[in-house]
């Protein structure tokens, strides 16, 4: 069953238990404003909510993923003295799509179709997984305007690359091509823009047929191991097995292994 809906600046559609957020503003490179931010704060929390939903896919219309901020909504707001707050923007507005999609325990693919630049980097690599077109690209543009990387790029990047890559791309805003960002482990895999859709339904449908709760809880386990001990970090993985073990989904993949035949998880 596919549903589909449509709002302004975002596109939403659910197919085989994945759901699929289309960034919707491509006559400015799906730039965020606040109609956008907003869409797409509110699709996500209704994904996380969609016991139909097991995946969850977010992409761009047209040639980019996401420039970032839409830098010509500052114009009018930008004259001389004005102090702008950004910290409370950051706050309101794009903090809690961060938190969201580290936080939900359905995993999040980022399918970069073109650019990705300033928060829209920021969200493509907030996401568990990463899988670029040839003519993805992604770009730290904080310092070319006196700012510092937000939306979670601090967090996420060196964990990606390392102390000192994430410093020279932050603070020098080089741009990274989809080969490069293969190398430094920023993406999962790079494929040819015609192949973008059809490789990320296909890793997102194999994510669907799988245990949802064991995804979820090695999802955790995974951002707790980030600032755990190994004592934390075993104890965080008994506890969590002790649930997975209660599922219905270990239950029939043990019963499938036994009986020879290949099972059939249905996310709980």
């Amino acid at each position: 069953m596919t549903t589909a809906t449509a709002a302004t600046s975002v596109d939403v559609t659910t197919a085989n238990h994945v759901c699929t957020i289309t960034l919707n503003r491509p006559d400015v490179l799906n730039a965020f404003n606040d109609d956008l931010t907003t869409e797409l704060a509110d699709a996500l929390k209704s994904a996380e909510r969609d016991k139909e939903v097991r995946v969850i896919v977010i992409t761009g219309s047209g040639r980019a993923f996401s420039s970032g901020q839409d830098l010509g909504d500052l114009k009018k707001k930008y004259v001389p003295g004005y102090v702008p707050a950004l910290g409370d923007d950051l706050r309101r507005r794009y903090n809690p799509i961060i938190t969201r999609i580290r936080q939900m325990e359905k995993p999040v693919i980022a399918a970069v179709n073109g650019v990705a630049a300033g928060a829209g980097c920021s969200l493509a690599l907030a996401c568990d997984m990463r899988i670029a077109s040839e003519h993805a690209s992604f770009i730290e543009v904080f310092i070319n305007v006196g700012l510092i990387p937000d939306s979670g790029s601090t967090f996420t990047l060196p964990r990606l690359v390392g102390m000192g890559k994430a410093f020279e791309l932050c603070n020098l805003g080089s741009k990274v091509d989809a080969q490069e960002a293969l190398q430094l482990g920023l993406v999962n895999q790079v494929v040819s823009s015609d192949e973008l859709a059809d490789a990320t339904n296909k890793v997102a449908g194999k994510l669907a047929k799988l245990p949802g709760k064991a995804i979820g809880l090695t999802k955790r386990l995974l951002n707790d191991s980030l600032n755990n001990d190994l004592a934390a970090q075993l104890e965080a993985e008994a506890y969590a097995q002790e649930t997975a073990g209660k599922t219905a989904d270990h239950t029939e993949g043990v019963t499938a292994f036994l009986e020879k035949r290949k099972p059939e998880f249905k996310g709980a």
